[in-house]
């Protein structure tokens, strides 16, 4: 018998929205590491926060729709409430009943930046890792630091000279700029668009582009992130980094995994005299490495060349699904917030697989 096509509209529903969400959603177990997180960082929002006036968004449904933000690679603000709207496994992951009114964009984000005053991502991400400290996932011992670039949420035409008036508006909403033949760098030219952003190209032949550098340090038992930086993208940063993170590592000797352009002498003199063993790819073109059988002739050299593939696969995260490889937001503070931000998400994704695979 065929049924028949009536749409009718209910005013009520008895299907609640804990029961809608299957047990064995992915979601339910990431929302259990993430309130974990969140309840411990509990104090901290408090402080935020006066103890009269108008009641602003809880910093805990903040977070969770940022994670969602990334973990569906949602585009913007916007968009994200439009979903949390009618999306019904939005809501319950949040935190809202199907009731309960969405916030405007804009007051979206300035709660947001309130979390970023008070540098809720480091300790967000600070939570999440001890989280897998507490579940022994973590090396002390063995990392792997890596950097990529991060494109800047700025163009070409707007990289003009320092100290130099304005332009007056050319008719049309997007006029040409022809800088053909002019010579462009960053201690002459600034983007008036996102002034922290800077022109760097990663090697001969590679187009130039305004961009960030991010940087992380993983560990290489679990592959999760222990540390995560933003630096200006001036051909420096990554060692300046890389010396940075490992600095903080807490504990003895450590060894730690890196590509080729990390194969310099004050690099790696600077790291040994930090008693860390620098598992540096050797780089031997028109060229004496830094690396020699000193390091390479022991057996973790290859383990850890072979591991440090696995920050890779953070990067291709964070770009692909977190949604960083065109920054949509600028200046440098936020970038960073951002970028640790994505980095404990990522953290929380692989956490989840391996906690079931211990359970």
């Amino acid at each position: 018998m065929r049924g028949a096509d009536e749409q009718p509209g209910a005013m009520f529903s008895y299907v609640s929205l804990e029961q809608r969400v299957p047990q064995d959603h992915p979601l339910r177990a990431i929302r259990r590491i993430t309130d974990r997180a969140l309840e411990r960082l509990s104090p901290r929002f408090g402080a935020l926060y006066v103890n009269f006036g108008r009641p602003s968004i809880p910093p805990e449904k903040l977070l969770r729709a940022l994670l969602l933000q990334a973990l569906y690679t949602i585009r913007s603000e916007r968009q994200l409430m439009e979903q949390l709207d009618y999306n019904l496994l939005f809501r319950w992951f949040v935190g809202l009943s199907m009731d309960d009114a969405v916030w405007a964009p804009t007051t979206f984000t300035k709660n947001r930046d309130r979390l970023l005053d008070g540098d809720i991502a480091a300790a967000f991400f600070e939570a999440i890792r001890l989280h897998a400290d507490t579940e022994r996932l973590l090396s002390h011992e063995h990392f792997t630091v890596d950097g990529t670039l991060l494109e800047a949420w700025a163009s070409h035409k707007s990289f003009k000279p320092r100290d130099t008036p304005p332009d007056p508006p050319a008719p049309g909403g997007n006029a040409g700029v022809d800088f053909r033949g002019e010579r462009r760098t960053n201690a002459t030219h600034q983007s008036t668009t996102d002034p922290d952003a800077r022109l760097y190209k990663k090697g001969v032949g590679r187009p130039a582009q305004l961009a960030y550098a991010g940087h992380l340090l993983m560990e290489n038992r679990s592959g999760l992130i222990v540390d995560a930086r933003v630096t200006p993208a001036d051909g420096y940063g990554e060692r300046d980094a890389a010396v940075l993170m490992t600095e903080a590592v807490p504990g003895g000797r450590i060894t730690v995994g890196m590509d080729k352009g990390y194969d310099y002498p004050e690099f790696v003199t600077a790291l040994r005299q930090m008693a860390v063993t620098p598992h540096v790819a050797q780089n031997t073109t028109h060229r004496r490495s830094a690396i020699d059988g000193r390091t390479t002739r022991h057996a973790g050299y290859p383990i850890s060349q072979r591991k440090r593939k696995l920050v890779e696969q953070a990067f291709g995260w964070m770009k692909t699904i977190g949604g960083l490889r065109k920054l949509r937001h600028r200046g440098g503070p936020l970038v960073t917030w951002i970028f640790t931000f994505s980095a404990a998400v990522y953290n929380i994704v692989r956490l989840r697989r391996l906690l079931a695979a211990t359970a």
